[in-house]
C-alpha cells in the first residue's frame, strides 16, 4: 500500500452510469452472488434509491473506491448493498458510506435504519456495529445461494 493511497482524500457522490464498470468489479469481488448490471441500474432508476460511491483522485484519475446503495421508504431508511474494494478496505470507506447514509435519512426525517447481513460477514457486522446498529432478528435461510441466515439489524438515526 502506497502512502498516496493513504493521503488522498475521500469524496462521496452520486452514482452514475459511467461508474458501473468499476463499481460491478468490486461487487464481483465482495459477494459470491453479485448483483448484475442490470440490476445496478434498475436502482439508479428508482425513486426511493439513493446510489452513492466513494471515489478518489489517483494519478488523475477518478476512481471509485466503494458504495452504498439504500432505500428511503415507509420512514425507514434501508441498506440494500454496501462495498468498498478490497484495496481501500480498513481504512474508515465503509464507514464514511454509512455515515452518509444516516445523514441523509436525517434530513428526511427519518428515524431508523435496517439491513440484513449474512451471519459469516463478520467484518460487516463489525462495520454495522460501529455505526450503531444491533441485531433484531434472524431471518432463516435468506441468502438462496448458500441458504445462510441473514441477522436483521437496526440502528435509530442521530441528528
Amino acid at each position: 500500500m502506497s502512502d498516496s493511497k493513504d493521503s488522498t482524500q475521500v469524496i462521496i457522490d452520486q452514482i452514475y452510469k459511467a461508474d458501473l464498470s468499476q463499481i460491478l468489479a468490486i461487487e464481483q469481488e465482495s459477494f459470491p452472488s453479485p448483483w448484475t448490471l442490470g440490476l445496478f441500474k434498475k436502482e439508479l432508476e428508482s425513486a426511493y434509491a439513493r446510489c452513492l460511491c466513494a471515489r478518489m483522485e489517483i494519478k488523475e484519475k477518478n476512481i471509485v473506491i466503494g458504495y452504498i446503495i439504500f432505500w428511503l421508504v415507509a420512514g425507514e431508511a434501508h441498506l440494500h448493498n454496501l462495498a468498498v474494494d478490497k484495496e481501500y478496505r480498513g481504512r474508515g470507506v465503509g464507514f464514511q458510506l454509512m455515515e452518509t447514509m444516516r445523514k441523509i435519512a436525517g434530513q428526511h426525517e427519518i428515524v431508523t435504519q435496517t439491513l440484513e447481513v449474512r451471519e459469516s460477514n463478520k467484518e460487516a457486522i463489525k462495520l454495522y456495529r460501529k455505526c450503531g446498529f444491533v441485531v433484531k432478528g434472524i431471518r432463516r435461510h435468506y441468502y438462496t445461494d448458500t441458504k445462510e441466515d441473514a441477522l436483521i439489524m437496526w440502528a435509530d438515526v442521530k441528528k
